[in-house]
């Protein structure tokens, strides 16, 4: 898939950068990045461990703010939101997995899925969560608790909460970081599968090069920079 314009992006970030003060010293964690993300399309992130990668996601989602430079998602700049704009934003537009997972521990499986429903407002919360939840291959652990649960099942938790908002752009945080090989395997196949299926743009950071091949595109993060990369 060739590079979108600015204007046809669904996520764009243009002359993003981020410094932070640390003991009188200024350090540059994100130089002039740009970047455009179309409908649909998937877009792998690359880079060392401490290259800034999380920062960036962080920045795109409206979760951090950049020092200088604008992100527009949905035809929104970020920099013309409060928290609470942006927070709606991203209510009605993103969905998120982390290496982590990110389950609350006192809610089952169903009632973690249900939670950004219930947020906003649908009183199909539980009927549709469910269906998510048989989706991803759970409908046997609607009840059961996230520590009753092995990694892989928590991460298909995680990937039905996503879905089931059917957001426009998906961040994923390194999701097989936590996994063993052939569970992570799985887990990436699944991904993509929603992902084809709810039409969502990707987001993906990944140290993993078979994962980020799997992408539309890849981009490398190094030295704050980025730049697309052939491989």
């Amino acid at each position: 898939m060739s590079t979108p314009s600015q204007q046809d992006a669904i996520l764009s970030a243009r002359h993003v950068a981020r410094q932070v003060d640390y003991h009188g010293q200024t350090l540059h964690i994100l130089q002039d990045v740009s970047l455009a993300v179309a409908v649909g399309q998937s877009v792998a992130i690359v880079g060392a461990s401490g290259s800034g990668k999380s920062t960036l996601l962080a920045i795109l989602a409206g979760l951090d703010g950049a020092s200088s430079g604008e992100v527009t998602l949905a035809g929104q700049a970020m920099s013309q939101l409060d928290e609470d704009g942006r927070a709606l934003l991203r209510r009605e537009h993103v969905g998120f997995v982390f290496q982590n997972f990110q389950l609350l521990p006192q809610l089952t499986a169903l009632e973690n899925v249900m939670l950004p429903l219930e947020l906003a407002g649908r009183r199909d919360a539980r009927e549709a969560a469910s269906a998510m939840l048989q989706r991803v291959g759970l409908g046997a652990r609607l009840v059961h608790y996230p520590r009753h649960l092995s990694g892989g099942e928590q991460q298909r938790v995680a990937l039905a909460r996503a879905f089931v908002m059917r957001p426009t752009v998906l961040f994923a945080d390194e999701p097989t970081g936590n996994l063993d090989p052939t569970t992570g395997r799985q887990i990436v196949a699944l991904m993509f599968e929603l992902n084809a299926e709810a039409g969502t743009a990707l987001v993906l950071v990944t140290h993993d090069g078979e994962l980020a091949s799997r992408c539309d595109a890849i981009y490398r993060l190094h030295d704050g920079c980025l730049q697309r990369s052939e491989a």
